[in-house]
């Protein structure tokens, strides 16, 4: 018998196949005493795990490359933290095995993040991922994984580490489900990347047998146990319309009636950009410069070796907009050079431009890489703030950016709720909004945008999120200045008609969903976009958002 669930669709497409779970394992070591002889012996297998995992992890990052390999990198930086490092010495010091100690001093820094409620909390998955690794290295067991099948099949996990999702075979597993995580988190952003379907946050799927035949439609969030023949078909059908029209789209970013909407890609660094240019990105919306810096915590990279980087970005878009963020650190991207150590909530501390304007020496190198990089480059060279909160924020990054020689358009994100609300006023001072909606979202309902349990809240279709970005919108017509969205909210084809009719006037995404949002874009006229966002502003809730958008447009 057919039965419906509902999560969070967080990468588009239908996927019908049999169900086939996660593997799991009880890799919690026994608690066993060593004399003080053997410490020694333990301290070193220790280390040799975690290099061992470090290195598989960067291993796996430079095969998938992309986005994933920026995570994965990420990832083999917390397995080395020499604090962790230090903590599973003293512990294996005073009688714990090597895989006891390592267990219980990831087991204690996980607690600490959990239960602080820290931005930091949302990278709690990541963290037992590469203690895991590093026991079961120790253990001498096999690593719970993806299964093995010689048949495509549908996976069900209670949440997927990015080492599973960046090395996913799409000609196997055929979409994913899960019981936690969220939106924006790390494995929704890889599986948008590799064009697998996916829904996260859907409670009790776990419970669905292995081999029962489901249907994931990762555009609604909808689950099918069980499809009947009409409901396959119906869904087959969608899909391939949704693939007709993709093939059928190509050109800049436009609704029916030729209002022009530059569809624009999100990009981490030069790996990158090949798939920005395949998708027929028209420049870059997002430029995650913080990727570069993560790769030593200790210190800044030098100013030659950001020129490298930023110019191999630059020269793919000759003529197009890039828009660079400049170093966004803190919070779930701690920088040991930078970044206060004992922060109690460093989401709500010193992070992003609230860093760099403690430390101006690495705002300037920064600055005048980008200016250097630039250097004879027919490009349109845009540069913004991340966390700017209001007009002294903006004014303090326009005057670094003036001193640094910088010949670009300087710009502000729009991320907290302040910014929203006085945005004509940060608007004297910066020439255009970019809006991250990923964390607005985050601080306009004190909702931690990784923990699964307060998704709802983290929808982008949420009413009130929708006001905030119109009133960004609105205060950027008002001045004759640009206002883009460069959050994940970009990447449902839907809601980007949404925002256009709110009165944005670019879209950022990742690579793999522009063909999806440019396609949709160009079935609707301007007036029908507008229409669609008075409605979903007039609703209650976001799935009244998204049902009075849908049928406005649907001619409903």
């Amino acid at each position: 018998m057919e039965t419906t669930l509902r999560g969070v669709g967080v990468s588009h497409g239908v996927a019908i196949g049999e169900v086939r779970h996660m593997g799991t394992a009880v890799l919690e070591p026994p608690a066993r005493q060593i004399t003080a002889d053997e410490a020694e012996r333990e301290q070193g297998r220790a280390r040799q795990a975690v290099s061992a995992v470090a290195a598989d992890l960067i291993a796996r990052g430079q095969l998938a490359g992309g986005e994933a390999q920026h995570v994965l990198e990420a990832q083999a930086m917390i397995a080395e933290d020499p604090e962790l490092m230090a903590d599973v010495d003293r512990r294996i010091a005073v009688g714990s095995t090597a895989e006891r100690g390592v267990y219980d001093a990831f087991a204690a820094y996980r607690d600490l993040l959990a239960g602080a409620g820290e931005y930091m909390a949302g990278r709690v998955a990541d963290l037992d991922d590469v203690r895991n690794r590093i026991v079961a290295r120790l253990l001498g067991v096999p690593m719970p994984g993806v299964p093995d099948s010689d048949e495509p099949y549908v996976l069900i996990a209670r949440d997927l580490a990015p080492a599973d999702t960046a090395l996913l075979d799409p000609a196997l597993v055929l979409g994913f489900v899960t019981e936690e995580g969220g939106p924006t988190s790390h494995s929704a952003i890889l599986a948008r990347a590799l064009g697998v379907p996916a829904i996260v946050a859907l409670p009790g799927a776990g419970e669905i047998a292995e081999g029962t035949v489901i249907a994931v439609d990762g555009s609604t969030g909808d689950l099918f146990v069980e499809p009947t023949a009409e409901k396959r078909a119906e869904l087959e059908a969608a899909a391939a319309e949704r693939r007709a029209a993709l093939a059928a789209s190509s050109g800049p970013g436009a609704t029916s009636d030729g209002h022009k909407v530059p569809l624009l890609a999100n990009v981490g660094g030069p790996a990158d950009v090949p798939a920005a240019v395949e998708a027929g990105a028209e420049g870059v919306g997002l430029f995650r410069t913080e990727f570069l810096f993560l790769d030593d915590s200790k210190k800044a990279p030098s100013e030659e070796k950001q020129i490298e980087s930023y110019r191999k970005v630059l020269e793919a878009f000759p003529e197009g907009r890039v828009v660079v963020r400049v170093l966004d650190a803190g919070a779930d991207k701690p920088l040991d050079f930078l970044t206060p150590a004992d922060e109690p909530n460093p989401a709500l501390g010193v992070r992003g431009l609230r860093s760099l304007l403690d430390h101006p020496d690495v705002l300037r190198t920064q600055l005048t890489a980008l200016a250097k990089a630039a250097e004879g480059l027919p490009v349109y060279l845009e540069v913004m703030a991340p966390m700017v909160a209001d007009r002294i924020d903006a004014k303090a990054f326009a005057d670094a950016c003036r001193a640094a020689g910088l010949r670009a358009k300087f710009g502000a994100m729009v991320e907290i709720p302040s910014a929203a609300l006085r945005a004509r006023s940060i608007l004297q001072e910066v020439e255009f909004l970019s809006l991250g909606t990923n964390d607005l979202a985050q601080y306009a309902f004190a909702a931690d945008r990784q923990v699964g349990a307060v998704s709802r809240l983290q929808d982008p279709w949420q009413p009130a999120l929708l006001d905030l970005i119109a009133m960004s919108a609105d205060a950027a017509r008002a001045e004759g200045k640009s206002c883009g969205v460069c959050g994940e909210a970009a990447s449902d084809p839907l809601l980007a008609c949404v925002l256009t009719g709110l009165g944005v006037t670019s879209l950022s995404m990742g690579a793999a969903s522009i063909p999806y949002v440019r396609a949709t874009l160009a079935k609707y006229t301007l007036a029908q976009c507008e229409r669609a966002a008075a409605a979903a502003r007039a609703a209650d809730s976001a799935e009244e958002a998204r049902v009075a958008a849908q049928a406005v447009l649907s001619g409903e």
